[in-house]
């Protein structure tokens, strides 16, 4: 049986001859696909943050994309490039934002690398809204699809036909194979899906003896904490290098479409005006790059803090603490008393501070793990505890219902939260929770944002591109508590 045979053969011709058009030239200027899977745990993670690697050590200028609400893998994608990794969420943002975020970031790059979530086509809704394969036409960029090839030959091929079919508007233009197990099993895997789909199989990925990436309950342990990160990067260059063929990936890259191709001038970004504090170390990472450019661009001056080393807040007009895994490194939190202190000195002095998920955890009095509490920075009166099962998790949505530094009462406000921690003891009331959650579950009783002085923490995320608000909105609170402090001290 040859390619135009058999069950697949008149597509397999129609996708051979459109893949030569599209291969025949390469394009000038950035170029980029976008990197799915067929499930979660596909593999797409080794491939996109492989590739990201392999090219950005090739001399070229890589800017890596993240779709969805995700700081783990958009963390490893940064680590890979040597530059900021940002998120594209159709859920949080607007296609005019996501069209936007394309062109101020990709506008020096050679490559663009969106790295995909969950399968292909799933999406929040049954018709597939938010998903990859709709992020992916919507930016009009082609699909390197990887595949799980764990117990499995031939079947390959028809999930693959099947993806071609379910949404013709996608432009599928290679795939690679994981978790191959024999040289046999990839030929054969490799000459059925090149058989009945036409669609070309740029490489495999062998079955590996232990995971690239370590692993955790929330996926891939971030590579703040993991301390053999440089070492993980060269091995998936030397795997990505070995098993695929990377010229032929980036021949199929597509140019950007003119409209997503900048060619204003940047607006230079004004003088800071206000220094906010940022606790990033190993107990605090979440944070999407869009939310701190965006402080940046509203006029702030970025204080970069370590919340297990520093020992005490420096002179500042407001602070950022984004989420994270506090209850891996409790111990050393609760030892650096001095900065535990300085903060809960600075909440009630009144220096703003805007505190998500993790770092609303930090804010509580204590968490209590394996039976033995530790101290935390005491602003407000929770223990908090650890779950072995998920929380809360996925999209959600608060109206802001009370007084609070940071929103509008009335505000309607998207975002996504994922925790493990629960509150095993809280002094307060629900009223003094000041946004009512329309979607997901917040901190207690539907309801999250706990308010003291100029503290807002909750566990809701929000993604600046998404939020327009927040960042002018907290830089301006941070300007007006300078202000009324006159000639006094910033808070350190």
């Amino acid at each position: 049986m040859n390619c135009t045979e058999g069950l697949g053969g008149s597509t397999a011709v129609r996708n051979i001859e459109n893949m030569k058009e599209k291969m025949e030239t390469l394009a000038v200027g950035p170029r980029g696909l976008v990197v799915a899977g067929l499930a979660g745990g596909s593999g797409k993670s080794v491939v996109s943050v492989g590739l990201t690697a392999a090219f950005a050590r090739q001399g070229q200028q890589v800017v890596p994309f993240k779709k969805g609400p995700d700081y783990i893998d958009a963390g490893w994608l940064q680590l890979a490039a040597g530059r900021r990794c940002y998120n594209l969420d159709p859920f949080l943002m607007s296609g005019e934002a996501i069209h936007l975020s394309m062109q101020r970031h990709a506008r020096e790059a050679d490559v663009v690398i969106l790295e995909g979530n969950r399968g292909l086509y799933d999406g929040v809704t049954a018709d597939g809204g938010y998903s990859t394969a709709d992020l992916a036409i919507s930016l009009g960029l082609p699909v390197l699809l990887v595949v799980n090839c764990t117990k499995t030959t031939r079947t390959v091929a028809a999930m693959i036909l099947g993806c071609l079919k379910f949404d013709e508007r996608l432009d599928i233009r290679g795939v690679v194979l994981n978790q191959i197990a024999t040289e046999r099993q990839r030929l054969l895997i490799t000459e059925a899906v090149e058989r009945y789909t036409g669609v070309p199989v740029l490489g495999a990925i062998p079955r590996m003896k232990r995971d690239i990436f370590p692993m955790r309950h929330l996926g891939m342990i971030p590579h703040q904490e993991y301390n053999g990160s440089d070492d993980a990067l060269r091995f998936l260059v030397e795997t990505v290098s070995a098993g695929l063929d990377l010229r032929r990936i980036e021949e199929l890259m597509a140019p950007l479409r003119a409209d997503l191709q900048c060619t204003e001038t940047v607006e230079e970004r004004p003088e800071p005006s206000v220094r906010i504090g940022i606790l990033q170390d190993a107990a605090f990472q979440f944070y999407y790059s869009e939310n701190l450019e965006a402080l940046e661009n509203a006029g702030a001056q970025l204080v970069y803090l370590n919340a297990l080393q520093d020992r005490a807040l420096p002179e500042l007009n407001g602070l950022y603490i984004g989420g994270g895994f506090p209850e891996t490194s409790a111990g050393e939190l609760a030892a650096n008393t001095s900065f535990r202190e300085s903060i809960r000195v600075g909440a009630e002095r009144g220096l703003p501070i805007y505190a998500e998920c993790g770092g609303l955890i930090y804010l509580g009095d204590s968490i209590v793990l394996d039976g033995r509490e530790h101290a935390l920075a005491g602003v407000f009166p929770i223990r908090f505890g650890m779950s072995t099962k998920p929380q809360a998790h996925g999209y959600s949505a608060f109206t802001v219902e009370g007084d609070n530094p940071f929103y509008a009462v009335g505000e309607k406000v998207k975002g996504h939260e994922f925790r493990y921690s629960t509150i095993l003891e809280w002094r307060g009331e629900n009223e003094d929770l000041v946004l009512k959650m329309t979607r997901g579950k917040g901190f207690m009783a539907g309801r999250d944002g706990l308010r003291k002085n100029n503290v807002l923490a909750l566990y809701t995320h929000v993604h600046a591109d998404g939020t327009t608000q927040w960042a002018p909105a907290l830089v301006e609170r941070c300007r007006r508590w300078k202000r009324e402090r006159g000639d006094a001290p910033s808070v350190g």
